[in-house]
């Protein structure tokens, strides 16, 4: 059965905001939870970016679910700290924490002052630093010169199994690199063919563990609100994902977005005030065989979402096989 999650969008919601979305979401009967981990939010308009770790730790204390964050070491953070914060939150919550990694974006990263390097070096960049977190997970001590330099290093306070390491991908090119490292792999929403070519691309490779979606949609009482939701809130959605890489700002992206309409927004998500529609979406997902779908409704107000969805959509969504 498909595992249904709910998605924490640290760019939309002050942390305590957000903390008590996702008590309410597991109250309400979804499965598990995830969370963004962003230096600066999309949108100016967001206007929120709380440190993902340190709410992790109180969001595990106050739920019993599965909790993932995506996340990007290498520039912003040093592989050998990320790998001591993976195992802090493993040891004390066993079976309960994983991590997506990506090769990051220039919103993020930007902050240490280096220079934002080309695709192919963070893809390089990347494969150093699944080693060395692998390595120091293991137990250890691993020192390195390469694009990550490491002196040294070890973490002492080890989980009794280290928590599994998903890949972060869009395109079946980089879900094919990844299946030779990753635990399972994680992705956004896309047409269906296009995301069984790209769950067919990372099994093919070899890869192993669940295939994971994310899923972004607008729901409100009215499809009115609805649109205005999204086109307040997720209009970099029009943003390309090569450009989305390369936009160091907030400001940025508002400025890229700035002519967009709401009909052009909606066509980059599920835009509804309708359960059933958005339940028919998720079916045709959950029948590829997909292993957990997270949901992340664009909007600040959460409770109804997940109020809404708790009882219409879930339970229907659940009876779904591949």
């Amino acid at each position: 059965m498909t595992i249904l999650g709910f998605h924490a969008s640290h760019e939309q919601l002050p942390p305590s905001r957000l903390l008590d979305a996702v008590k309410h979401a597991e109250q309400a009967g979804f499965d598990a939870a995830m969370c963004s981990d962003h230096l600066e939010p999309w949108s100016v308009r967001q206007g929120h970016s709380g440190y993902a770790w340190s709410w992790l730790g109180s969001a595990l204390e106050a739920t019993q679910f599965t909790l993932g964050v995506v996340t990007a070491p290498g520039q912003r953070y040093h592989p050998a700290i990320q790998a001591q914060k993976m195992a802090t939150l493993a040891e004390m919550y066993p079976r309960r924490f994983w991590a997506a990694i990506g090769s990051g974006e220039a919103i993020n990263e930007h902050v240490t002052g280096d220079p934002w390097p080309e695709k192919e070096e963070r893809d390089e960049r990347l494969r150093q630093t699944i080693d060395v977190m692998r390595r120091l997970l293991r137990g250890e001590e691993v020192s390195t010169d390469g694009l990550i330099r490491v002196d040294r290093a070890r973490v002492w306070s080890l989980p009794e199994s280290p928590p599994p390491l998903l890949a972060a991908a869009v395109s079946t090119e980089t879900a094919r690199d990844a299946a030779a490292w990753a635990d399972g792999v994680i992705t956004v929403d896309q047409p269906r063919a296009q995301l069984r070519e790209f769950m067919d691309a990372y099994r093919d490779a070899g890869g192993r563990g669940p295939v994971a979606v994310q899923v972004h949609l607008s729901w409100a009482p009215t499809d009115e609100e609805a649109l205005a939701i999204a086109h307040d809130q997720w209009r970099q959605s029009l943003v390309p994902s090569h450009l989305a890489w390369e936009l160091d700002s907030p400001e940025a992206f508002d400025a890229r977005t700035a002519d967009a309409t709401p009909e052009q927004v909606a066509k980059t998500l599920v835009v509804s005030s309708d359960p059933s529609r958005h339940l028919d979406h998720l079916t045709g997902i959950a029948e590829l065989g997909v292993d957990r779908i997270y949901l992340h409704h664009v909007g600040t107000e959460q409770h109804r979402f997940i109020d809404t969805f708790g009882e219409r959509v879930l339970p229907a969504l659940r009876s779904v096989r591949a």
